[in-house]
């Protein structure tokens, strides 16, 4: 950005702070305690206007014991709290501006809560400043994992290779209880996949991140925030099942909690064995009268053992500690058989036909150890946190490959290769959120993040009675990164307004050399300033509900992963091989929007993403063998990005209700391909609803699905594609025992065609996987019972029920 841009930007937020306006909406806060003063955590509180009954407030408390409210002064509200093992608590209260933090003590409940369920309402998606937030609960429960709740969650798209999209067609960066992901996107869906569903407590979609974030990921951020133990005692679930598409998954596992005397702990413990396939199909332009056609079918048993934990200690009332680790082991093997015809286009006349067969073994071990505090300076939200934590990903794997020649008819060829890549991640934070003034707060941070990539590959080909060397594929490559970052913003209410600006400096170095074949090397060290600027207003009040409006700018950037970078040419067949690019520089993108939410539930966005140097996905002719097409990634030029999104939901009729949403994105590239211009403009829509329906107490009926018109997968132009999901489960044993049936891509629509003109590459195809399947999973759970939630994007009440 132009530094007197800047500067003018900081001056005006800073003018803006310093003033304040006529207050019409304030900060109304709540402390909840039980009568040894501990907090009360997860609490649900609603505030009901006494003039207006219809219209009710609600939240829920912090690990603090603390809720917050945006009341009106003067007015007089009905206050209802309700928490598992304590006696509801109802209050008349009338806020005021410049009132102290309102502190009320809850009573314990003696009736026994084996035989008690609450209902509280806690709505499917709500807005919470910047970030949208998804309860994964419904989800979870027709679901084999992280990644699958990943797929069915609304506003949420995943390609076919795993990357995680949200506005825009730049992927977003993954995070697991605030960290960051430093991984490719098949390691982090291979982490997905390994992680159970019921481990989630909430996923947090931050598609325009404070300065508070990193600059990184432009795409947005997805944080998957794990269970942690806050429920009273000694809690937990068992959970076994299977689905069946043409091959069959298994899973079972484990999930402990526990809180007791200000401590708290979990563990997750989970086994899968999955297999699935994809096909594809592609023709490929040859040479000006000849057509390459490939049929690729590919299969992937793979097997999975996770553990997670977590330690919570609060010595006193002041500190908050947390230990917190995972551990997956993965055992992802491949098979695949690729036909390939060589096919004359002016007499359709077959020149040669081979078969290509390559065999992966993949052992990948994947650890992760964080430690993190808490330490509140006061009572009315000022808190200084750290963090320190520390990844291992350590993938090794054995390939073999072999080639027979059907026509014309020659002896087959054969070869074989190994590699070890080891990835060390080293990260350390510290944050201050320090109140000034009730309507003030001031936040400030620094973060350093030490990478370690290295990668090992030796190939060796058969050549008659020979194993030679395969000079071609033997590759050596170390990377090492390191990012410095800084940041200061502060936010301030001015009645109706909520003003929220702040910069982020961050100092990149990456370093890569690349050993054998050749010793070459690159290095980058850049220092960039990272704006961001966060308006919230109430606009109007319609029919009882309020509306807020939301502006946002951002800038960020996106570094290319290691995967990207390392030269090594890895082998897909003997036409496509695919390889980094080491001289790929980073993107930086401008985002600006406008949205609009009822009631703290998005409603209606509108934005604008300019990026520059962007990279992507590209296929290209091997210079020195026509013959040879290589996938790698590079630098195009520019693209502008225009979308809209509009999320809506209709309030239950008796016991049934609907969400539905639709985005829009339009992309125009500008820059040069193979030294030629390259100008590539496309719109596509996306759909998807959710729906459920209470048959009775305990059974629920519910559906969800999706479908994307006119797609686009970087400059692959994609046919339509969607795909509808079921779920029936039914409770029993006290509610104790789930049972559930399952039914994903129910009509076996969740594959596409695809075309794509680059240069000189023309191609079309068809990629499909084994997305169809059946499903049966049971869940116990034991301990005190969880109070029954009503996921749903409004919130609608019903009434408490008694004993069973």
């Amino acid at each position: 950005m132009n530094p007197h841009r800047l500067s003018a930007l900081l001056c005006g937020l800073f003018c803006l702070l310093i003033h304040t306006l006529p207050a019409q909406n304030f900060p109304f806060r709540i402390r909840l305690q039980e009568a040894n003063r501990q907090p009360v955590v997860g609490a649900t509180l609603r505030l009901t206007e006494l003039a207006d009954t219809t219209r009710h407030l609600y939240t829920i408390s912090d690990t603090s014991g603390i809720a917050s409210f945006q009341a009106q002064a003067g007015q007089t509200y009905r206050l209802l709290v309700t928490s598992v093992g304590l006696k509801p608590l109802q209050r008349v209260v009338k806020p005021t501006t410049g009132q102290p933090l309102l502190t009320l003590v809850m009573e314990e409940d003696n009736i026994t809560l084996q035989t008690v369920s609450v209902t509280a309402a806690k709505p499917l998606v709500t807005q919470e400043d910047d970030k949208t937030i998804v309860d994964p609960e419904p989800i979870a429960s027709t679901s084999t994992s992280a990644y699958e709740i990943m797929e069915k969650s609304p506003g949420v798209f995943l390609d076919p290779d795993g990357n995680v999209y949200l506005s825009s067609t730049t992927p977003a960066t993954i995070y697991i209880n605030g960290r960051e992901q430093k991984m490719s996107a098949a390691d982090i869906a291979s982490m997905l996949k390994s992680l159970p569903p019921n481990s989630i407590a909430k996923i947090e979609i931050m598609r325009t991140p404070s300065a508070r974030y990193d600059a990184a990921g432009s795409g947005g951020i997805v944080n998957l925030v794990l269970k942690k133990g806050v429920k009273i005692g000694l809690t937990g679930s068992a959970n076994a099942g299977f689905n069946q598409g043409r091959f069959g998954n298994q899973f079972a596992g484990i999930n402990l909690n526990n809180s007791q005397n200000g401590r708290t702990s979990y563990l997750n413990l989970n086994y899968t064995r999955r297999n699935l396939y994809e096909e594809i199909q592609t023709n490929r332009r040859f040479s000006p009268d000849s057509l390459l056609r490939q049929d690729a079918y590919t299969t992937f048993p793979a097997q999975t053992v996770y553990a997670g934990y977590g330690l919570g200690f609060e010595p006193g009332k002041r500190w908050d500690i947390n230990v917190d680790g995972r551990f997956s082991w993965n055992q992802n093997n491949s098979q695949a058989g690729n036909d390939n015809q060589i096919i004359q286009l002016s007499t359709g006349r077959l020149l040669t036909e081979n078969l290509n067969q390559v065999s992966n073994q993949n052992r990948i071990l994947s650890f992760s150890q964080g430690f993190s505090t808490k330490y509140k300076l006061d009572t009315i939200g000022s808190e200084l946190t750290t963090d320190v934590s520390y990844n291992l990903i350590s993938n090794r794997g054995l390939q073999d490959f072999t080639t027979q020649y059907l026509l014309p008819v020659r002896p087959a060829t054969a070869g074989d290769g190994s590699f070890d890549n080891q990835r060390h991640l080293g990260a350390a934070q510290v944050d201050l959120r320090y109140k000034v003034t009730p309507t003030i707060t001031l936040e400030t941070g620094a973060k350093t993040t030490v990478q370690y990539f290295t990668s090992v590959s030796a190939y060796f080909r058969q050549v008659g009675d020979q194993r030679l060397p395969d000079r071609f594929r033997t590759n050596t490559f170390d990377y090492r990164e390191n990012i410095n970052a800084a940041y200061v913003q502060a936010s301030k209410g001015l009645g109706s307004f909520l003003l929220k600006g702040g910069v982020r400096l961050e100092n990149t170095n990456m370093y890569g050399r690349q050993r054998v074949p050749a010793d070459t090397s690159f290095q980058i060290n850049r220092t960039d300033l990272f704006p961001y600027v966060y308006l919230s207003r109430r606009v109007a009040k319609i029919a009882g509900y309020e509306l807020r409006s939301y502006l946002v700018y951002r800038r960020s950037i996106t570094r290319p992963v290691y995967d990207y970078l390392n030269p090594f040419p890895r082998y897909v067949d003997q036409y496509l091989y695919e390889a980094g690019n080491p001289a790929l520089r980073p993107q930086f993108t401008e985002n600006y929007e406008v949205n609009i939410s009822v009631e703290d539930r998005p409603l209606f966005a509108l934005g604008r993403n300019h990026t520059r140097d962007i990279f992507t996905n590209v296929v290209y002719q091997d210079p020195n063998n026509r013959s040879l097409a290589f996938r790698t990634y590079d630098n195009l030029g520019t693209n502008r990005e225009t979308y809209f999104r509009l999320l809506a939901g209709i309030p239950p009729i008796k016991r049934y209700f609907f969400v539905f949403g639709a985005q829009f994105n339009y992309n125009d590239y500008s820059g040069l391909y193979e030294g030629r211009p390259l100008n590539f403009q496309r719109g596509s829509w996306s759909f998807f609803t959710y729906h459920q329906l209470k048959i009775d107490r305990r059974s629920t009926f519910t559906l969800n699905g999706f479908i994307r018109t006119n797609g686009q997968l970087q400059f692959y132009e994609l046919s339509n594609f969607g795909a509808l999901n079921m779920s029936l489960n039914r409770r029993f044993i006290e509610d104790k025992l789930m049972v559930t049936l399952t039914a994903n891509d129910l009509f076996f629509t969740n594959y596409y065609q695809f075309t794509i003109q680059q240069g000189s590459l023309s191609a079309s195809g068809l990629r499909r996987s084994d997305t169809r399947r059946l499903g049966l999973t049971v869940r116990y759970n034991f301990g005190i019972r969880k109070r029954e939630e009503r996921n749903n994007i409004f919130n609608i009440e019903s009434p408490e029920k008694g004993n069973n």
